[in-house]
């Protein structure tokens, strides 16, 4: 009884192992590789200007839109004209001037007002904001902190490496096993 618990336990934590390896591997091509590819980027909402639509800490997913397209209702992420120039997703609320490298006014979900700043959108491409993942841009905030790199670096692959030795070292059951005594009832020879 307890060697099947101890079997029983081993196959859930190989597939908890192996779900958390992929699920490893889905974040590392979806957050890491996949913004490469130029179809889309993520960045993390560090403010509560968009709640409830956004709301702070999500990782939002944002498309190229080409410039000329822009209008009013799209969440657009763009530098502000002002001040620290910082990036931020808002939604236009007016174009101001359209063309090639329009003029916009934005506002925020939860900001009462539209932004100070009319903003002339610069290149020919902006990003649109197209969904949002709640509470991601925390622990992706978590991961870039010294002692998330450290871990990652240093820890991880120390443990996996030793995992790896164990598995190798171990003794093996060697012993050979007994045939299967034939089914009751079988005549000997059929």
């Amino acid at each position: 009884m307890a060697a099947m618990l101890v079997r029983g336990l081993r196959r859930g934590a190989r597939v908890a192992g192996m779900a958390a390896m992929a699920l490893s591997v889905l974040a590392l091509v979806f957050l890491g590789l996949g913004p490469h590819t130029g179809r889309y980027r993520t960045a993390t909402v560090l403010s509560a200007s968009m709640r409830p639509t956004i709301p702070e800490g999500s990782v939002v997913i944002v498309t190229p839109l080409p410039a000329t397209e822009v209008r009013e209702g799209h969440v657009i992420m763009y530098r502000i004209p002002e001040e620290d120039r910082r990036v931020v997703a808002h939604r236009v609320v007016e174009v101001v001037e359209a063309g090639e490298q329009p003029v916009v006014r934005t506002q925020g979900d939860a900001n009462p007002e539209p932004d100070a700043w009319t903003a002339r959108l610069e290149g020919d491409t902006l990003w649109q904001v197209r969904g949002a993942v709640p509470a991601l841009g925390h622990a992706v905030q978590a991961l870039r902190h010294p002692w998330a790199r450290s871990l990652s670096v240093g820890v991880v692959p120390a443990v996996l490496a030793l995992c790896w030795l164990a598995d190798i070292w171990r003794p093996r059951d060697t012993r050979p096993r007994a045939a299967a005594a034939p089914p009751t009832g079988a005549a000997a020879g059929s």
